[in-house]
């Protein structure tokens, strides 16, 4: 199926300035269809005029659909058949004298022109399905009311109005709550989603006649300080504005939308959503957030303390095998800490792994080498990495780059000589790929890590298998030296 864009670059010759205006109707005409119980199908002009195509189509929440297939890539050309034809040329509303039937439903259409600078862009058909249809209610009349208003203002160019409010993830909707204002901002009707939801205030009694800026100043925790003046202008139908009403713990969210007839102002839509047990999560979370980093920043405290007893320990230790091990251990738990310090500063379970590993880097350099003239360098980035992944991670290069300055830059008197480790890190199709080579002696004659006795290659593999990955180290393939190669998936296996 060809997206809008496609059938406007190919078949029309729309500007990109009115295919925005195209984007804005198509952001905002959920609330059109609600509030018409109708299918609505966006139609724009070939290069000949008499020909159109279907480039939208949406239905309603608010009742059954009257289109059971999708439009969208189709085209119509000009019949007496057609409204999208008459109402484009005329400019203004077409609508059937009798019911169509659509695959056996009763169907009645409505042609909308879509003005735009004084010009005709495109037509929205409407399509409401009549099976079943009883006499209307409050609500029903309300909603087609509102619906009627918003097609002239569509049809003259004044909705949708130009905000930043079209997005329909944060914006109430019809069912959530409706309210409609009179010019005076007094309440003609609310639906029982919106009196419900402004009980959820502390309204006690009916919204009917009520001036509604006045009745939610006065549900406010103190209602002789005056409310805002931005959710003042909302709920009094002047502007189109999202706003937040809050009292106590009840949250609602309310949306204003000005309606307008042959130029002047005719009162508003207000939408309105109670979001209290939203916020009280969000909430939640925040405390939960901050709550994790404390423990994250006492872990550091203490793994840090664990890191200076062991180093005052091995200052302490007369045989160079127990200060080795002392010092080994030192830089593990270091390791761990660094990773719990960089996540106690941060706002989610994710490390900007970058820092990290040249932190560690630095450090195994610093442990490792007995001698100045080591290069530590990194080429490449980690990019984010999971905290569960973090720590193993950490743990994994600090060990390699240690090996990589104790075991490959080794001079003949068993000092460290001068050298580079290099780390090179990359991210593709989901795994992340770490290399961590040197430019030392290289790796003894027919050597398998798998059977040596180190502690660190042994604790590197377990490590790498936990993170569902794969460890090589073998020859420096583009020189002399030792190469390590990680391979681990940037999302681990669940246990």
């Amino acid at each position: 199926m060809p997206s809008m864009s496609e059938i406007i670059a190919e078949h029309t010759a729309l500007s990109e300035h009115d295919h925005r205006r195209l984007k804005q109707v198509l952001s905002e005409w959920q609330l059109l269809a609600d509030l018409a119980f109708s299918d609505l199908v966006l139609w724009v002009p070939d290069h000949d005029e008499n020909v159109f195509w279907a480039v939208a189509q949406i239905r309603p929440t608010t009742g059954p659909t009257a289109l059971l297939e999708d439009v969208v890539g189709d085209l119509i050309a000009y019949s007496p058949e057609h409204l999208v034809s008459e109402a484009f040329l005329s400019g203004e509303i077409t609508q059937t004298s009798a019911n169509k039937l659509s695959a056996g439903i009763p169907v009645d259409v409505h042609a909308i022109p879509v003005r735009f600078e004084d010009r005709v862009i495109g037509v929205v058909e409407q399509h409401t399905n009549q099976l079943g249809v009883r006499s209307p209610s409050m609500l029903e009349n309300s909603y087609l009311d509102s619906a009627f208003d918003l097609a002239q203002m569509v049809a003259i160019g004044d909705f949708p109005i130009a905000t930043d409010l079209s997005d329909q993830t944060i914006n109430p909707r019809v069912g959530d709550g409706f309210i409609r204002l009179d010019l005076s901002g007094n309440v003609e009707y609310a639906s029982p989603n919106g009196l419900s939801a402004y009980r959820r205030l502390g309204l006690i009694g009916d919204l009917i006649d009520e001036n509604l800026a006045e009745l939610t100043a006065a549900l406010m925790p103190d209602p002789d300080r005056p409310i805002d003046h931005s959710l003042e202008s909302l709920l009094a139908g002047r502007v189109a504005r999202r706003a937040e009403a809050v009292a106590g713990d009840a949250h609602l969210l309310l949306r204003s939308v000005p309606l307008t007839r042959d130029g002047a102002r005719h009162g508003a839509i207000v939408l309105c959503r109670d979001v209290s047990d939203l916020r009280s999560k969000e909430r939640e979370l925040i405390t939960k957030d901050a709550t994790i980093r404390e423990i994250h920043h006492r872990v550091k405290n203490n793994l840090q303390t664990v890191a200076a007893l062991l180093r005052m320990q091995a200052r302490r230790m007369s045989a160079p095998e127990a200060k080795l091990a002392l010092n080994d251990a030192m830089s593990r738990v270091a390791a761990i800490a660094i990773v719990h310090e960089t996540l106690s500063q941060a706002f989610d379970e994710v490390v900007d792994f970058d820092k990290v590993a040249d932190r560690l880097l630095r450090m195994a350099v610093d442990v490792a080498a007995t001698r100045e003239g080591v290069r530590a360098v990194r080429v490449g980035s980690f990019g984010e990495v999971s905290a569960d992944l973090a720590t193993n991670l950490s743990m994994v290069i600090t060990e390699l780059c240690q090996n990589a300055v104790e075991h490959g830059l080794v001079a003949a008197d068993g000092t460290t000589s001068k050298g580079e480790v290099r780390m090179t890190p990359g991210v593709r199709d989901g795994r992340l790929r770490v290399e961590i080579a040197d430019d030392g002696v290289g790796l003894p004659e027919n050597f398998n890590w798998r059977l040596s006795p180190s502690l660190g290659l042994s604790i590197v593999n377990t490590l790498v298998k936990d993170m569902d990955g794969e460890f090589r180290l073998g020859p420096n393939p583009h020189g002399a030296g030792t190469r390590a190669v990680v391979e681990v998936p940037l999302r681990t296996k669940k246990r």
